[in-house]
């Protein structure tokens, strides 16, 4: 017996058409604000809807769910617009998420007219992640706040608490 492939007439074989639809705010006035503010403020006005979230996390449909000094918490639910050909989500988001959740957790202890960018992220994938998985929850911990380099270490986890992937990040701080 062998097993042969259906083809759907109505879509060319390539399985039914979806849609995702992304929405965000101009980030520039939250910038604006944010960058009168510490870093741990500012987070939290993302938080409590003060100022609007920016634009990646539309895109990539992150939620930040809790901010304090040193450390900072996310949710995600992946769907299917985030596969790779082999049928899981795409490195890339969880890599997106963990940089996302490590450079918060340097923003969190920074005060006002400070900024950071990612210097390097080193990520662990420990479990394939696929649509159905669940909400993903990603903390940031600050491990190291220094006057121009900063590290930080990321876990991601899915619905059922298992450690899907890590990371470890440098960032270098440096002034607005």
């Amino acid at each position: 017996m062998t097993a042969e492939p259906t083809r759907d007439p109505g879509t060319d074989g390539w399985g039914r058409r979806r849609t995702k639809t992304v929405s965000w705010h101009d980030p520039a006035p939250a910038t604006a604000i944010g960058l009168s503010m510490a870093g741990v403020d500012y987070l939290n006005a993302v938080i409590d809807g003060t100022l609007s979230p920016p634009p990646i996390a539309g895109l990539m449909d992150f939620t930040m769910v809790s901010a304090e000094p040193g450390r900072v918490v996310f949710t995600c639910t992946p769907d299917e617009s985030a596969y790779n050909p082999i049928g899981s989500v795409h490195g890339g988001l969880v890599c997106t998420l963990l940089d996302s959740v490590t450079g918060c957790a340097a923003h969190s202890a920074l005060p006002q007219g400070k900024g950071y960018t990612s210097i390097e992220i080193k990520v662990n994938y420990l479990k394939a992640v696929r649509a159905g998985i669940g909400e993903l929850t990603a903390t940031g911990t600050l491990v190291k706040a220094g006057a121009r380099v900063s590290f930080a270490e990321g876990v991601v986890a899915d619905a059922a608490g298992a450690v899907v992937a890590t990371a470890s990040s440098s960032l270098l701080i440096f002034d607005l």
